[in-house]
């Protein structure tokens, strides 16, 4: 004989008990109380991460079980609707979370487009206007060294290296900023000089193989650049790595980039994880991917380097690449 205590006590329920329980109660009575439950059933299943495909088993195998029990064709009308009813209802959390999604994506995107514009806006001004102040100083420096005896000229001379050498600086940061082959040629031309410069600064081998020609759409190749550089970037201060390899290609519907090094690797979940400096970097390569509809996948490990895969459908590119004819 259970006790105060025992009867008082109960168990939460799990979601599929409180979904067949919430079901049975709108196939018999209906009303906005069961929807309502349904309702929030769709919210619990949001928390819980269920999928669409588990939802859709789970209400067909509640369905079927009722429709085994039930009497004559108007009342297999009555659940049928019923249940489309009560499905409805529970999937709509779903789609208003869709939605913000959507919207979401949308923002990031607009976000990131006027990003790049002021990239572009402060890589032109360090490359023209700099360089023009650059230029007004060699030729002031000249009028001055003019009437200078031959041991302040000489000093002049060294001042006026200095400045090539800012020159050629502020030139490689306008190109990194925002290269014009990217604009004029495509990304992959543009990762292919990046990589020469972060090659020879870093002293790291980087190999590009593609099997992809042509454009894709201007927002897409500036992401897929950005995300190149980070990785890149990550490669040269972070990795140790010695070598790094590019690999661009389709595969089924799929367009795909990976970016792998054999440096000393990383924990992805500690990296991730809500403080970790580092991760800043891969969570800014996973949004410039969602604004374009892409996925990122990382593969790493503490002593065995990093794999980076960028993968985007091929309905998003508006315009496929063609496979490269070798």
């Amino acid at each position: 004989m259970k006790t105060d205590t025992q009867r008082k006590t109960k168990l939460p329920s799990t979601f599929e008990e409180e979904y067949r329980s919430a079901f049975g109660e709108c196939a018999q009575r209906g009303g906005e109380a069961a929807l309502s439950r349904a309702y929030d059933l769709g919210r619990r299943a949001i928390s819980e991460k269920k999928s669409l495909m588990e939802i859709a088993s789970l209400h067909h195998q509640a369905l079927h079980g009722m429709l085994a029990d039930a009497q004559g064709a108007a009342r297999h009308q009555e659940l049928l609707a019923a249940a489309a009813e009560f499905l409805a209802e529970t999937l709509s959390p779903y789609e208003m979370a869709h939605r913000g999604v959507q919207d979401a994506i949308v923002a990031l995107r607009q976000l990131n487009e006027t990003l790049e514009e002021e990239i572009k806006r402060i890589a032109y001004a360090v490359h023209d206007e700099a360089g023009q102040l650059l230029v007004a100083v060699h030729l002031a420096l000249a009028d001055v060294a003019r009437e200078l005896p031959k041991p302040q000229k000489e000093q002049v001379g060294r001042i006026e290296e200095l400045l090539n050498q800012v020159e050629k600086q502020l030139r490689r940061y306008s190109h990194e900023l925002r290269p014009t082959v990217l604009d004029d040629l495509g990304w992959i031309p543009a990762i292919r000089f990046l990589a020469q410069g972060v090659s020879k600064r870093a002293n790291l081998s980087i190999q590009i193989k593609t099997t992809v020609v042509g454009r894709l759409p201007g927002p897409i190749e500036i992401a897929l650049y950005r995300i190149v550089q980070e990785a890149l970037t990550n490669a040269a201060k972070h990795s140790k790595a010695s070598r790094v390899r590019i690999r661009i290609g389709r595969k089924n519907r799929l367009f795909c980039c990976s970016i792998e090094d054999d440096g000393v690797g990383f924990d992805v979940r500690a990296v991730q994880s809500e403080g970790k400096r580092r991760g800043l970097g891969l969570i800014g390569m996973q949004e410039r991917l969602n604004g374009i509809g892409g996925t990122l996948s990382i593969d790493s490990a503490r002593g065995r380097g990093t794999r980076l895969l960028i993968q985007l459908p091929a309905d998003v590119l508006h315009g496929h690449p063609h496979r490269a004819g070798r």
